[in-house]
């Protein structure tokens, strides 16, 4: 059936049309460990004033007008199905983002939790929406229920960086107590802002073991 592109609306049979899909993952230089457009910057300004717990960051693009309909239609509109769609660019991309980073593919794939208030409101964890058809693509493993958010930290959209990191310390914690060592967990979220909340929980799964932590999201915020 003919299908309405998510961003321009052009009536055609994909989710989101070419000309819109080619917009959004048209090749950008991108800092390896937190996926920020460098633009004419040779070192990661961001990486440079705030080290990272993880190790390496992938995404489709930039957290900007018009793509940010994507993430914004899923998590307040229920388009599941753009869950998928980013789950599939996403599979396209990573081998070759693996490679050039010169590691191998995870051992596990894990969603970045939401609250039990905010999960049981919203109905469905847009990050474990985007985990679940990724790890299905590539083969891997993924648990969606490793890391638990232990506390609602709220919305951080006013809070700067140093606001964010005070409000996220101790907020992911693994749900078991099985140890994770040397191996190479992938957090999956919908959007990275500053990189607090996935620096936090990453630094839960090192704290229990983990070898090497990789982020993967749909878009990054410029």
């Amino acid at each position: 059936m003919p299908s309405a592109c998510a961003l321009c609306g052009a009536v055609q049979r994909q989710v989101v049309c070419a000309p819109c899909a080619a917009d959004l993952l048209r090749p950008v230089r991108r800092c390896p460990v937190c996926a920020l457009a460098l633009g004419r910057h040779w070192h990661c300004p961001a990486c440079g004033a705030s080290p990272r717990a993880f190790d390496h960051a992938h995404t489709l693009g930039d957290y900007a007008s018009p793509q940010d309909q994507l993430v914004l239609a899923l998590k307040f509109g229920h388009a599941l199905p753009l869950a998928a769609w980013l789950a599939a660019r996403l599979a396209e991309g990573l081998p070759g983002a693996w490679a050039a980073a010169r590691h191998a593919a995870p051992d596990l794939i894990v969603p970045v939790p939401l609250a039990p208030q905010r999960l049981a409101a919203r109905g469905f964890n847009q990050a474990w929406e985007i985990a679940r058809p990724l790890a299905r693509r590539l083969g891997l493993r993924a648990d969606p229920v490793l890391l638990q958010r232990q506390r609602d930290t709220g919305s951080q959209r006013a809070l700067d960086l140093a606001a964010r990191q005070v409000n996220l310390r101790g907020a992911f914690a693994p749900t078991r107590a099985s140890r994770l060592d040397g191996l190479h967990v992938a957090l999956v979220d919908d959007v990275m802002t500053s990189g607090a909340t996935l620096h936090e929980a990453a630094a839960a799964l090192k704290a229990r073991g983990a070898g090497r932590v990789s982020v993967i999201v749909a878009l990054r915020t410029p």
